[in-house]
């Protein structure tokens, strides 16, 4: 039993570590186009992403399909259809519902159906840890974005954020599956990105 409550607090100091080296750094611009704003346009890019220990997603793909697919025939196929899906199914949702929760104090929300909006939100995630969880064994995922946002009409860009070590595990340790680690990475990054606006506003 004194063994299980030192891993556990060996977990969840570990987990603190890493919540706590979470950063976001202007990289351009500033927030006074936020004033008066009350919706933006939110956007994706999941280009030029590095996974793990790969430079490229491709090489990551290829790797984890093939380990996949020695194990099981298809097994493959299945897992890189739910890498693809768990995107537009989980992690948008996830970081719009964050953004909203935490941007409804200052009166501002994202959609990726803001057809009325000035500007947009750019979400471009750079790096991918995925982590995992097995057993007594974990790291947790967490995911490095650069945050671009930009006049619609124009195209100017007004601010650029940089998001580092936006951290993804489940609090009560249920987060055996890759897309619920990474899903709660992008949550962080809703909330981070929200309350850093809200300061500035």
């Amino acid at each position: 039993m004194k063994k299980l409550l030192t891993v556990l607090l060996i977990q969840m100091l570990a987990s603190g570590l890493i919540l706590n080296a979470q950063k976001i750094t202007v990289q351009k611009g500033s927030f006074n186009f936020i004033k008066g704003q009350k919706n933006l346009l939110v956007t994706y890019d999941y280009s030029n992403m590095s996974v793990g220990k790969f430079d490229k997603e491709e090489d990551y793909i290829a790797d984890k399909m093939a380990a996949y697919n020695k194990d099981e025939a298809g097994k493959g196929e299945k897992w890189l259809a739910s890498w693809k899906s768990d995107r537009e199914s989980r992690y948008e949702p996830k970081f719009e519902s964050l953004f909203n929760q935490y941007g409804s104090k200052i009166g501002l929300s994202v959609s990726r159906t803001a057809t009325d909006a000035q500007y947009e939100v750019n979400i471009h995630t750079v790096y991918t840890e995925s982590g995992f969880n097995v057993y007594l064994t974990r790291k947790p995922a967490h995911i490095n974005a650069v945050v671009t946002f930009k006049n619609i009409s124009t195209g100017e860009e007004v601010a650029v954020l940089k998001a580092d070590n936006c951290p993804g595990r489940d609090a009560m340790g249920y987060d055996y599956d890759t897309g619920v680690r990474i899903e709660e990475a992008y949550a962080k990054l809703g909330k981070a990105v929200a309350a850093y606006i809200a300061k500035q506003k």
